[in-house]
């Protein structure tokens, strides 16, 4: 018993940490922003529009990744694709370092776009289907603590950057390479997804993994499984028996970022700059650090709850959570509370966040999508929640202008409140269903 757990540990939890190195990236790529954006608007003299194109960029990137994560996925495997994202996330660090102007910027962040779409759909859906159904959902949140230490270690280079001169923004970018270097070499030595071998008729590799996993008996099993619910699924991306879970999966990605929490990761150090009393670049960064720190425990205590307390109750308390907290977060810049007082409540909104929606989302979106068509459907819902952030990211700073910063934490406050009865009313519970029991109660719903 002994040596299986510890074969267990090298097969699954090795490759599980490399593939969420993906989202360590996705983190890092995606938050840098937060704190070079401040220098970048000086140093180009951006307006408000243009922040927003700086900003939103990557994001266009993002969608155009995901989309092409799922055909691209099914056909090749997870693994060489995941390769591939690794080549665009080290070409797109130092190419964002380097632009003379915005339309060069632009560019080299829609390529860190293209790796972050295929890195935030194949990640977590590597991971699931490596991850045995006891310990999936912490599996699978693995990918979400990565992006949390990606976000927090992007604030904390950007802190510690603040006083190297006008071009720091461009060693904010530049650190992305490492990490970038590191997840294309570690991936040449995981494995294939073993539900990606089978569909390939290539059922002895895959057996060969999950011996190794969890003994020969139980591998022959989990093939079968496997096998029976690819032979149960049409895998037509349109057929009405797909359409419920599909469209669970690409509203609760929208919930996700309509509620606003990328305003939060992109655009926090000028929320705090702009519209809170006696700030600095350095107050607002360090701020940014305190964000990334809390929302890193949070996404450990979430990590520790998604397979005991279950994916619906922490979704629906996470944005029952959110709400308070917007609310909360728009009286304190209406009154010109002290930046203290905003902090602790975007804390709350942060933790909130972190503990149930950052965690439940990617187990809910990878758990819930049939095993025939799982890497479109991820695609789909990945290119939702991309687009959905991209059209946060577009408006927030316009939102602002025209609704001010409170009426703008309120509106996101009235989306939490629809994404709670959301959850309540039309999202199952998965919480230790297999991905074969999870589409046989999607099919046994649809008949």
């Amino acid at each position: 018993m002994h040596d299986l757990q510890q074969a267990a540990s090298r097969y699954v939890y090795l490759p599980a940490a490399v593939a969420a190195i993906g989202g360590l990236l996705f983190g890092f790529d995606t938050a840098v922003i937060n704190g070079a954006i401040v220098f970048l608007k000086s140093q180009f003299g951006l307006s408000d529009s243009e922040t927003e194109i700086a900003a939103s960029s990557l994001l266009l990137g993002c969608i155009v990744g995901a989309s092409l994560a799922g055909f691209t996925s099914d056909r090749f495997g997870r693994k060489r694709v995941l390769l591939a994202a690794a080549a665009l996330f080290t070409l797109s660090s130092l190419g964002s370092a380097l632009p003379r102007d915005l339309t060069q910027f632009v560019i080299a962040r829609v390529i860190g776009g293209l790796a972050i779409g295929i890195a935030s759909t194949l990640s977590p859906l590597y991971i699931a289907e490596i991850s045995p159904a006891k310990s999936r959902g912490l599996m699978v949140s693995l990918n979400q603590l990565a992006i949390v230490i990606g976000i927090l270690l992007s604030y904390s280079v950007n802190y510690l950057l603040t006083g190297a001169g006008p071009t720091n923004w461009r060693w904010m970018f530049a650190s992305a390479a490492v990490p970038s270097i590191c997840f294309l070499i570690a991936l040449l030595f995981i494995s294939e997804s073993p539900r990606w071998l089978v569909q390939q008729d290539r059922e002895s590799e895959a057996k060969h993994f999950l011996s190794k996993m969890v003994g020969s008996e139980a591998a022959s099993r989990e093939i079968n499984a496997i096998r029976d619910a690819i032979a149960a699924e049409s895998g037509n991306l349109f057929d009405p028996s797909f359409r419920r879970p599909i469209v669970v999966a690409i509203f609760i990605a929208l919930f996700s970022q309509f509620t606003g929490i990328n305003t939060i990761i992109y655009y926090g150090a000028l929320v705090f700059l702009e519209h809170v009393p006696h700030q600095t670049s350095a107050t607002a960064l360090w701020a940014n650090v305190m964000i990334g720190a809390i929302n890193f425990i949070a996404t450990i205590l979430g990590m520790s709850l998604i397979d005991r307390a279950g994916r619906k109750p922490l979704l629906m308390s996470a944005f029952a959570g959110m709400a308070l907290s917007l609310v909360a977060i728009s009286a304190a810049i209406h009154f010109q509370a002290s930046g203290l007082v905003v902090l602790i409540f975007v804390l709350t909104y942060v933790t909130c966040f972190a503990v149930g929606v950052g965690t439940g989302t990617w187990v809910i979106m990878t758990e819930i999508c049939p095993a025939r068509i799982r890497g479109r459907a991820m695609s789909v819902a990945t290119i939702a929640l991309w687009c959905g952030t991209l059209l946060v990211t577009l408006t927030f700073l316009s939102l602002v202008s025209a609704l001010s910063a409170p009426g703008t934490f309120l509106l996101y406050a009235m989306v939490a409140i629809a994404a709670f009865l959301f959850v309540w009313r039309l999202v199952p519970e998965t919480k230790g269903r297999t991905l074969e029991e999870v589409d046989s109660w999607w099919r046994a719903r649809s008949a």
